[in-house]
């Protein structure tokens, strides 16, 4: 049974490849490493969904050429000392990890040499794959030495509530009024024992994923409720480009079936799209065609069925991609053919939906976010490198570079910083559940939940004007200060802390695309 309040060296909330790459280099380091998953495995995040790649590097590629294919994407509004680390350390980050460490089965050439291929966005073949699962494969290779290593105490059904600051949650004056405000582990619902527990950490590594789910249509995960953003921005840390959702252009279409991701990688092998009277349209958008940054497929396809009045558009890879299918893409094409659709003969009818938060809590090179003691990894953290727009298959080589540069930093001062530390510790309180007598209702949760996902689906989509983003501003304000009181009165558990986490992340998104009149990349103003 896990105790109520517990101590550990490092505290990792979120298991995909940024969590995961994290808790195995600080436990090859000796360090004792907690990590939390939301669900009963390892494997309820976005990097299991990844289909398209990681990108890697090749003979006719350099890091000034992946650079200038980031800064393309990303409106040249990114930070270019990430930007130049990711492209110069990045390569030798997947040979250290994917390559040796767990051995990841990547795809390989009849020569027996890698396998590489190009999406839209890049100038050259450098994406690595495993066929269109290239996520689970990663994440099964990750997850099988998480699971043996003996550094590593693993807590499943755990739903992190609160990052423990000591401002807002020490019970000795002297550490709340103190300039440097430190996050010492958080407080996180136990789904097994149904009660909070008090985690108490030298370190914290939010490693929790994007929210895509704050949107009625996401290719995400369930998990993916924006938790990392909202408990971040209470505790006191910087969060940064909120506004900046990159929407997919291709998720399939059908309307019984959540949306599903049909990979960039699809249109990198040649794929074309079609509108409903059968016309190339994208030629009418971009020289770069299908293989045009997202940003700009995807509004190409939203204009389409605009003057349309259909409900979706037509991705044909049976005339066009000169491969085997089946083989090449063996989970697209089997989902697929479950809603009656044979890409094999058939156009696939696909729709643009939520898909990566750009943005999230500011983290240096080293991982480090401005509240100290708290990195982040992943989706969650915004280390610049994809400024206003993501270039494809850049997000899991920045979660896996990020995870070990927040290991390498925590090591390297792990020392010297662990007394006051520990004093800071015994400083907070467990969670107060005294007072709350109410149950949660499931009609209240699920209608609140509704409320969001259509509020910012229909005012912060994918095109904006100043009037929708007024209008989610003041329903989204008002939401949250009806399910603050909420949230003070109910007993505590995994859907109330979901929801709440959840409209407060829509909310302050919200804040941030209203405050920013200037219409770039993934922040389009039509106004």
């Amino acid at each position: 049974m896990t105790p109520t309040r517990m101590k550990t060296e490092v505290l990792v909330i979120g298991s995909g490849i940024a969590g995961c790459t994290a808790a195995i280099c600080l436990a090859d380091k000796g360090h004792e490493v907690t990590l939390l998953s939301s669900g009963a495995s390892l494997d309820n995040g976005n990097t299991a969904l990844a289909q398209g790649g990681i990108v890697y590097t090749s003979n006719e590629d350099s890091p000034e050429k992946l650079a200038k294919d980031i800064g393309t994407a990303g409106w040249e509004y990114n930070y270019e000392p990430a930007v130049r680390h990711l492209c110069e350390d990045g390569p030798r980050a997947v040979e250290k990890i994917l390559f040796e460490r767990v051995q990841v089965p990547f795809d390989r050439t009849e020569q027996g040499d890698w396998y590489l291929t190009k999406e839209g966005g890049h100038a050259v073949h450098r994406i690595l794959t495993c066929a269109d699962y290239t996520g689970r494969a990663i994440q099964d290779s990750l997850v099988k030495e998480v699971l043996i290593h003996p550094n590593i105490r693993i807590l499943y059904n755990r739903t992190a509530i609160d990052l423990l600051a000591t401002r807002h949650h020490s019970t000795k004056l002297e550490f709340r009024y103190q300039l440097n405000n430190q996050c010492v582990g958080a407080y996180v619902f136990n789904a097994e024992t149904n009660e909070p527990n008090t985690i108490l950490a030298d370190y914290t590594v939010l490693c929790t994923g994007g929210l895509g789910q704050i949107f009625l249509h996401t290719t995400n995960t369930s998990a993916s409720i924006g938790s990392g953003m909202a408990m971040a921005h209470r505790a006191g840390a910087t969060v940064m480009n909120l506004e900046y959702i990159q929407f997919h252009p291709t998720s399939l279409f059908h309307r019984a079936d959540r949306k599903f991701l049909i990979s960039e990688a699809v249109r990198g092998e040649g794929a074309r799209l079609f509108n409903a009277k059968g016309e190339r349209f994208m030629a009418r958008y971009d020289e770069r065609m299908e293989l045009a940054p997202r940003d700009i497929v995807t509004r190409a396809i939203v204009d389409e069925l605009l003057k349309t009045g259909e409900d979706c558009v037509f991705l044909d890879a049976a005339n066009y991609v000169d491969q085997d299918l089946d083989k090449r893409f063996p989970t697209i094409h089997q989902k697929c053919k479950e809603v009656g659709v044979d890409m094999s003969k058939n156009p696939i009818p696909v729709v643009p939906a939520a898909h990566y938060s750009c943005g999230g809590v500011l983290v240096d090179n080293r991982g480090r976010s401005t509240l100290d003691g708290l990195y982040a990894a992943g989706e969650i953290a915004c280390t610049g490198v994809h400024g206003a727009n993501r270039l494809a298959s850049t997000s899991l080589l920045e979660g896996l570079l990020w995870g070990m540069n927040a290991a390498k930093d925590i090591h390297e001062r792990y020392e010297g910083s662990t007394q006051l530390c520990r004093r800071l510790q015994d400083s907070i309180a467990d969670w107060i559940t005294s007072g709350r007598t109410e149950m949660e209702d499931p009609a209240l949760i699920n209608q609140d939940w509704a409320t969001i996902r259509h509020t910012m689906w229909n005012y912060m989509g994918i095109m904006r004007t100043t009037p929708r983003l007024e209008r989610a501003f003041e329903d989204l304000r008002n939401l949250n200060k009806r399910l603050h009181s909420f949230y003070k009165s109910i007993r505590v558990c995994k859907e109330s802390v979901d929801l709440f986490h959840g409209c407060q992340t829509a909310y302050i998104v919200t804040t941030a695309a209203l405050r920013n009149k200037t219409s770039r990349g993934c922040h389009f103003r039509k106004d």
